[in-house]
């Protein structure tokens, strides 16, 4: 029965302790990796969109790409002539099938968007696409930065990423991103 009590008590320290490495502080530098930080103990997503729901995506090679829903705004990055933002409102349908996708991947639990590597080596790409996203649910902030080096991303990687497709084909499909100007240019 002590060999039992034992065993339980060094599993739930050990989970204890696993928990308190799991959060983290954001620090973006030169040197940028991926992360996952949330401000939060939830693990779980409400089954309703809660009002206060919103969120931002800063997204592309330089992070100018930006669906802000806190303000309501688009940017387009125009790489060599800039950036160029307008208003785009979603409707309470698309923010609830929004939320309802981020309730498929549970974006509220830690993510891993680090590869393990192969031999020992990860394949490393340039230019490569970031993406930062910043969201609120139920006054709670859930921060995931995601870099797009790495040649084979995570699943998790790989979720945000659709999920951010997802959202910028709606955004796509609306007049008042499609009246913005072209993009001229590259990144290389």
């Amino acid at each position: 029965m002590k060999k039992l009590s034992l065993i339980l008590s060094l599993i739930f320290l050990s989970i204890g302790l696993l928990g308190c490495q799991q959060n983290g502080e954001e620090n973006e530098s030169n040197n940028e990796v991926s992360k996952n930080i949330t401000n939060s103990p939830t693990k779980n997503m409400p089954k309703d969109m809660p009002s206060d729901f919103d969120f931002s995506i800063q997204f592309g090679v330089q992070k100018k790409n930006e669906i802000n829903t806190f303000e309501g705004t688009v940017t387009k990055d125009l790489i060599a002539d800039g950036t160029a933002t307008t208003e785009v409102i979603l409707t309470e349908e698309e923010m609830k099938d929004i939320y309802k996708k981020m309730q498929e991947i549970n974006i509220v639990e830690t993510k891993e968007f680090t590869p393990e590597p192969i031999n020992g080596m990860l394949c490393k790409q340039q230019p490569y696409e970031k993406d930062k996203w910043e969201i609120i649910i139920n006054g709670e902030t859930i921060k995931h930065l995601i870099s797009g080096e790495d040649c084979e991303p995570t699943n998790d990687a790989k979720q945000l990423i659709e999920l951010r497709n997802y959202v910028f084909n709606i955004i796509k499909s609306k007049g008042e991103y499609k009246s913005l100007p072209e993009s001229n240019g590259g990144y290389q």
